[in-house]
């Protein structure tokens, strides 16, 4: 008896050729699922992928989207400053001398700290815009590229308004710069059509 053919070694048996190419009704040879043994031309392809409940908005809202800013933030604030207190690290030990583990803590000390201050600054200032964004969608009801620009620089005023008049006015332009870089770059395509000249 041969016991592969009688499923010993192959659990499911020999393949069946047919069940794998079925002839579609629709007269081509389209791929029929393993698992599911349907014809997937048969799904319709040009609904929505998404289901949303009704009156629900299709994409995420500001107050949804300020706690992944805010932990970016922090992240890239903490990986930022992990890579510049390596650096710092590095000179300030070798000019002290230090070797072994009196380095290696040091090290340890300057990337530690400068990795928790550039985080912590780069979190407060995510928070202060994503509050200025949830606050002025609400008041405006629309949420566009001017409450994105207008929370911006509201941000760096607020950030930087202890230090007085001159550096509060350069945090402000600063928020501002680059909420407009950033709105541009992710509005293009609809710049390029306001902007193209509309065929006669």
């Amino acid at each position: 008896m041969d016991r592969q053919n009688a499923g010993y070694l192959n659990v499911y048996g020999p393949p069946n050729a047919s069940a794998q190419f079925p002839y579609s009704p629709r007269g081509n040879f389209a791929p029929v699922s393993p698992y599911l043994n349907f014809d997937p031309a048969y799904l319709s392809q040009s609904g929505p992928e998404w289901i949303f409940p009704e009156g629900a908005s299709r994409q995420r809202g500001r107050f949804e989207l300020a706690f992944s800013q805010i932990g970016g933030s922090v992240m890239t604030g903490a990986l930022l400053g992990g890579f510049t207190g390596f650096y710092t690290g590095l000179k300030e030990t070798a000019a002290a001398g230090h070797v072994g583990s009196v380095r290696r803590t040091q090290m340890l000390n300057y990337i530690t700290k400068r990795g928790a201050g550039i985080g912590n600054t780069l979190g407060v200032i995510a928070v202060m815009y994503s509050s200025f964004g949830v606050i002025f969608s609400l008041v405006r009801g629309v949420d566009d590229e001017l409450n994105t620009v207008s929370a911006a620089t509201a941000a760096g005023l607020l950030y930087k308004s202890s230090a007085g008049l001159r550096r509060c006015a350069v945090g402000g332009a600063l928020g501002f710069s680059l909420a407009t870089a950033y709105c541009m770059w992710t509005g293009r395509d609809r710049l390029q059509q306001m902007f193209s000249p509309s065929p006669a």
